[in-house]
């Protein structure tokens, strides 16, 4: 019975830190340079994760090679991701086209899973990921762009890609990692994954309380919260559906906008959100006789 709760609830959470975080994003990121935005977020994560394994003497990875894996599993999931991301937001990509863009990320991680994983994806799973990613175009549809920067396109997909091949190499690798310890190891090799490019920009931080909301948020809720939800759920279920949630990330992004920015909801909004509803119980229906 814990286990279904657990299982029904944390989707939900996840939505709201992740989803949100796209707003944060943007309002963080008008006071701040890029790469110097993530690169304090992810050191003050780093700080907090480690003084939490210190603290209550929590265990750490035994041997190099897990070390090794938990950081690679980072620098993607959490570092390429964010720096897609945030460089695609930079040179102008929207949230809005940036979250149809990760909103590929189902697609991608059920064929590999497929390939890597052998994961049993059937007829009923690929109707609910199509259905569902037509869903978030709907939400999304009214604040596309008609025009597109080539560099904010290129670094969305880069984003996509660190985010699809992150969730498999953790699900793959790392599943029983301690979520402080293998957290603070992955913020760690993030953080370094930043740096270099600090090089390429005119780095600059605008102290104020809007930017100082915007790094706690996005510090605290997504990159300690929202990412030890994620690492929970794959560890608990198949990557391929846990990956299914990502079609919410809009949804969730669209109603924080609605009362922190007062955004409209519009009608092919509404549409959208029962569409993606029912791509998601397609996708993570059991089939029968499975209790």
């Amino acid at each position: 019975m814990k286990f279904y709760i657990q299982k029904s609830i944390l989707p939900f959470f996840f939505m709201f830190l992740y989803g949100s975080g796209f707003i944060f994003c943007e309002y963080g990121l008008q006071n701040a340079s890029p790469m110097a935005f993530l690169e304090v977020r992810f050191f003050i994560a780093f700080c907090i994760l480690f003084l939490i394994t210190i603290i209550f003497k929590l265990p750490m990875p035994k041997t190099k090679k897990e070390v090794f894996h938990i950081a690679i599993a980072g620098s993607l999931t959490v570092g390429t991701f964010s720096i897609g991301g945030f460089l695609a937001v930079s040179y102008g990509i929207s949230g809005a086209t940036n979250a149809l863009i990760i909103a590929l990320q189902p697609i991608v991680v059920t064929v590999l899973a497929l390939k890597l994983l052998n994961e049993d994806i059937n007829i009923r799973v690929w109707a609910g990921l199509i259905i569902g990613f037509v869903g978030v175009g709907f939400v999304v549809f009214s604040k596309l762009e008609t025009s597109f920067s080539s560099l904010g396109l290129f670094w969305a997909f880069i984003s996509l890609l660190g985010l699809s091949i992150g969730s498999l190499y953790q699900k793959k690798y790392c599943s029983h990692m301690n979520l402080y310890s293998g957290g603070a190891i992955q913020t760690f090799s993030s953080t370094i994954l930043v740096l270099p490019f600090l090089l390429f920009e005119d780095s600059h931080i605008n102290w104020n309380i809007h930017f100082s909301i915007a790094l706690l948020y996005m510090t605290v809720g997504v990159s300690i919260g929202a990412l030890s939800l994620l690492y929970i759920m794959i560890k608990n279920g198949e990557v391929s559906k846990v990956s299914s949630i990502f079609y919410l990330v809009p949804v969730s992004a669209a109603i924080v906008s609605y009362f922190l920015l007062g955004d409209k909801i519009e009608f092919s909004e509404i549409i959208g959100i029962f569409t993606i509803i029912i791509g998601i119980v397609l996708i993570n229906k059991k089939k029968k006789g499975i209790k």
